[in-house]
C-alpha cells in the first residue's frame, strides 16, 4: 500500500492522511466545488475535484471516487465517516475496481447495516439485544399489536438507518401511528428505504459503545468503552472513556459480547459495537457501526492505541500491532464536538467564514480539526468543525484540563457549540458522572440559556486578537498562498492536479 485516496472531507480527512504520512503511505485528496481551498486538500500530497458541492454528486458518487482513484494511481481508498463509509456496494465496487478498501468486508457491512437482520444475527449468537422485532413492520397495524405485546413506551426505528434518524418514541397507541408515518418518511428521504422496526424503549438508559479491532490472522480484541449519552435528538455531543457507570467486571462482560458479535459477521478492521446499558447493569446491543467513530481519539488516549495506523496495518493483511491480551485504561480520556450550531438558539445550524482560529495546546490536549483561519462553513455538509479532546490522570483532572483547552479555543466568524460544552463541565451532576441519555433534556434549559456577561468578556478578547491579526497583516489562506502545514504540496501549483509529483 503505497497510495491512499480518502473518499472524505473535514476533520477525519485530515486525520486520516496524517496517519498515512506517519506510515509513508502518500494521500489523495478528493474535494467538491465548495472544498477546494479546504485543509484537508492542503494536508495531501495531491488532490482531485469530483463534482458540485451537493455530496449526491460529489462525495456521494461511487464511480467519481473510483475515477480520482485510478487517476491518481491510488491502490487503496479510506472511507473515513459518514457518506459512503457503511455503503456495502461501494466496499464491493473498491475491491472489484481492484483496490483494496480500508475497512470490513462489505457481507459484514450488509449484515450490520441492515438493523433487524443485525438483531437477528446478534440473538442467534448469544448477544442480548432490546426485546422487540427481528423482521420489518409491515405496517402500521403490525407495529400497533408489536407494541401492544412489549408494553408501552416504544420505539420505532428505521431498519436501514442510523444517527438517529427515522426514530419515533411513542407513549400510546396514537402516538405510534402519527409517530410510524413521520419516522417511515424520513426514514426513506434518509436512506432510501422506509422500513422499520420497533423496539421496548428503555427509559434514560446510559449509550455505552465498545471499540473491537480484529484481523486476518484470527485476532479479535475490544479496547474498552465509551460512555456516549451526553445527546441531543440522538446526536452525540461529549464522549469519555473509560465510562464512569461501568467497572471492571461489566466492562469485560460487554467487551467479549462486541467481540463475539464481530467474529459472528467476519469481520475485519476497526468498528464499534453498541450497548443500552439500564440502571441494573443489564446491557442491550443497539448497534454495529462498520467504520471508524468520530469519537476514537478518547479510545486512543486511554489505551495508547492509534486506530487509524492499525486499519491501515489490517488492510494491508498485516496483524494488528497492539497486543491481543486483556487490555486496561490507563487515565482519563474527553472529547467535546465542536460544531458550526448556535447553542442559545436551538442549536440552529451556523455558516460563514471562519475569521480567526485559535486552538487549546498545552500537556494532554487534543485538537482533531478541519478548519482554519479563512475556512468556509457551508450547509451542504456535517456541522462537526473539529474536537477537543482531552486525557487526565482522573476524570476530574481529565474534567479540568478540559475547562480550560475550552477556555483557550477561539472560532470568530460562526456560531459554535462551544459555550454549551463550557457549561457541561461545570454542571454537578456531569461532574460527578451522574448522567444517562436524558441528562441533555433535563438540564437543557440551563446549559442552553444566554446570560451574557462570560460571552461578553470572550468576545472583547477575540476582538483584540482579530485586531493584532490585522495590524500583522494576517491574511486568509489562497490558492497562491497555502498554509504552512503544506508548504511543499502539490496544491500549492493548483487545488487540482491530474498526479503526484515524482
Amino acid at each position: 500500500m503505497k497510495r491512499v485516496l480518502i473518499a472524505n472531507r473535514g476533520e477525519i480527512a485530515v486525520r486520516i492522511i496524517r496517519a498515512c504520512h506517519e506510515e509513508a503511505i502518500e494521500a489523495v485528496a478528493v474535494y467538491s466545488e465548495a472544498d477546494q481551498l479546504s485543509l484537508h486538500v492542503q494536508a495531501a500530497n495531491a488532490a482531485v475535484e469530483i463534482g458540485p458541492a451537493q455530496p449526491s454528486e460529489s462525495y456521494l458518487s461511487i464511480p467519481r471516487i473510483i475515477e480520482a482513484a485510478k487517476k491518481t494511481g491510488a491502490d487503496a481508498i479510506h472511507p473515513g465517516y459518514g457518506f459512503l463509509a457503511e455503503r456495502p456496494d461501494f466496499a464491493k465496487a473498491v475491491v472489484e475496481a481492484g483496490l483494496t478498501f480500508i475497512g470490513p468486508p462489505a457481507e459484514a457491512i450488509a449484515a450490520m447495516g441492515e438493523k433487524t437482520e443485525a438483531r437477528r444475527r446478534m440473538a442467534d449468537a448469544g448477544v442480548p439485544i432490546v426485546p422487540g422485532t427481528t423482521e420489518p413492520l409491515a405496517d402500521v397495524a403490525d407495529a400497533l399489536a408489536r407494541a401492544e405485546d412489549l408494553g408501552y413506551p416504544v420505539i420505532l426505528k428505521a431498519a436501514a438507518g442510523g444517527g438517529g434518524r427515522g426514530m419515533r418514541v411513542a407513549l400510546s397507541p396514537e402516538e405510534v401511528e402519527s409517530g410510524f408515518l413521520q419516522a417511515s418518511s424520513e426514514a426513506r428521504s434518509a436512506f432510501g428505504d422506509g422500513s422499520l422496526y420497533i423496539e421496548r424503549f428503555l427509559e434514560r438508559p446510559h449509550h455505552i459503545e465498545v471499540q473491537i479491532l480484529a484481523d486476518e490472522h484470527g485476532n479479535a480484541i475490544h479496547l474498552g468503552e465509551r460512555e456516549c449519552s451526553v445527546q441531543r435528538r440522538h446526536q452525540k455531543l461529549i464522549e469519555e472513556s473509560p465510562a464512569p457507570n461501568v467497572d471492571v467486571a461489566l466492562r469485560s462482560e460487554m467487551g467479549a459480547a462486541a467481540v463475539k458479535a464481530a467474529v459472528s459477521v467476519g469481520y475485519l478492521g476497526v468498528g464499534t459495537v453498541e450497548f443500552l446499558v439500564d440502571a441494573s447493569g443489564a446491557f442491550y446491543f443497539l448497534e454495529m457501526n462498520t467504520r471508524l467513530q468520530v469519537e476514537h481519539p478518547v479510545t486512543e488516549l486511554v489505551y495508547g492505541v492509534d486506530l487509524v495506523r492499525e486499519q491501515l496495518r489490517i488492510a494491508r493483511g498485516e496483524p494488528m500491532s497492539c497486543p491481543t491480551g486483556p487490555l486496561h485504561p490507563r487515565g482519563h480520556a474527553i472529547e467535546c464536538r465542536i460544531t458550526a450550531e448556535d447553542p442559545f438558539a436551538g442549536f440552529v445550524p451556523s455558516a460563514g467564514r471562519v475569521k480567526y482560529l485559535q486552538v487549546p495546546t498545552g500537556p494532554g490536549v487534543r485538537w482533531d480539526g478541519g478548519i482554519q483561519s479563512g475556512t468556509e462553513v457551508s450547509l451542504y455538509y456535517d456541522s462537526l468543525l473539529g474536537k477537543v479532546i482531552v486525557w487526565g490522570n482522573t476524570r476530574e483532572h481529565a474534567i479540568r484540563r478540559m475547562r480550560r483547552a475550552l477556555e483557550e479555543l477561539a472560532i470568530v466568524g460562526v456560531a459554535t457549540s462551544q459555550p454549551f460544552h463550557r457549561r457541561v463541565m461545570e454542571e454537578p451532576e456531569f461532574v460527578a458522572g451522574r448522567y444517562d441519555i436524558g441528562y441533555v433534556d433535563a438540564h437543557g434549559e440551563a446549559l442552553m440559556e444566554e446570560t451574557g456577561s462570560e460571552e461578553m468578556l470572550r468576545a472583547i478578547a477575540i476582538a483584540a486578537a482579530l485586531a493584532e491579526d490585522e495590524r500583522r497583516g494576517a491574511r486568509v489562506p489562497t490558492r497562491e498562498r497555502p498554509s504552512r502545514y503544506v508548504a511543499d504540496s502539490a496544491w500549492v501549483q493548483a487545488a487540482r492536479v491530474d498526479g503526484l509529483r515524482g
